[in-house]
């Protein structure tokens, strides 16, 4: 069964891991995709960080778009995908690390992880989508 607008909003608004995709077409590889961190709210713009060098970060500015995939296994099947342009680039903030960092992390471990993370991570970016297509379903218990 599709989600609601709703359901669908609220379950990436879920600190799940993504599966993060983007074309990949003038390398001669398949579509890049990789597990990534990401920030929902319902109803906003989705948005990821990386290394400003990065191959996501290359694909990304090259394909003006990306894909993001969050599924789970229990206590059902369910998955949200959410696809659309990219709205935004900007450097990224200690703010942003601290609060995508926040999201999947133990309160007492954000700090240390932060202090390392803004130092030996190089320059990172925020990159921001624009949830324009939706696919979602829960299987229920199988």
């Amino acid at each position: 069964m599709a989600l609601t607008r709703e359901e669908r909003e609220q379950f990436l608004a879920e600190p799940h891991v993504a599966a993060l995709a983007v074309a990949a077409r003038d390398s001669g590889r398949a579509p890049l995709s990789v597990p990534i961190w990401y920030q929902y709210t319902p109803g906003a713009d989705v948005w990821i960080m990386t290394g400003r060098t990065s191959r996501k970060a290359e694909l990304i500015g090259a394909a003006g778009r990306f894909t993001l995939l969050v599924d789970r296994l229990e206590p059902t099947i369910r998955y949200v995908s959410v696809e659309g342009p990219v709205i935004d680039t900007r450097p990224a903030t200690r703010a942003d690390l601290e609060e995508v960092s926040a999201r999947y992390l133990p309160a007492e471990k954000v700090a240390g992880y932060v202090d390392f993370a803004w130092e030996n991570h190089g320059e990172q970016v925020v990159i921001t989508l624009r949830p324009e297509h939706w696919v979602s379903s829960d299987l229920g218990r199988l």
